[in-house]
């Protein structure tokens, strides 16, 4: 890559707006004003391509997340309804295998406490 992309546009845009200003009729590098911008106009056709791409991702993954609040709430519709479901419930092995913990499984939150060490005597 030649360099920064931001930096090339940046300097590009002060040479042209210089040269416009200061020496429009003049001719540099064997290129007349016209033919630098002609030049240089796939370099910024390419930045606008970038930009329009960029506004069509950022719409896509926001179609995305409306989407998937749809998706989170059928699917935590199904899982009470497994849950739910005499056949089946939260102990059911299809409980398990849609990822979550069988009621059998889960840890009981209980914690005993194991006696303090009784200090060796003097």
């Amino acid at each position: 890559m030649a360099g920064n992309p931001q930096q090339i546009a940046n300097d590009t845009n002060t040479l042209v707006k210089a040269w416009e200003t200061l020496a429009p009729d003049a001719s540099f590098g064997g290129m007349t004003l016209t033919q630098f911008k002609a030049t240089v106009k796939p370099s910024f056709d390419e930045r606008d391509n970038i930009d329009t791409l960029n506004n069509q991702l950022t719409a896509a993954m926001d179609n995305r997340d409306d989407a998937d609040v749809v998706t989170l709430d059928a699917s935590q519709k199904v899982v009470k309804g497994v849950v739910g479901d005499p056949n089946y419930g939260d102990d059911s092995h299809l409980y398990e295998a849609m990822g979550y913990v069988r009621k059998s499984e889960r840890a009981t939150g209980l914690a005993r406490k194991k006696p303090a060490a009784a200090a060796p005597a003097k």
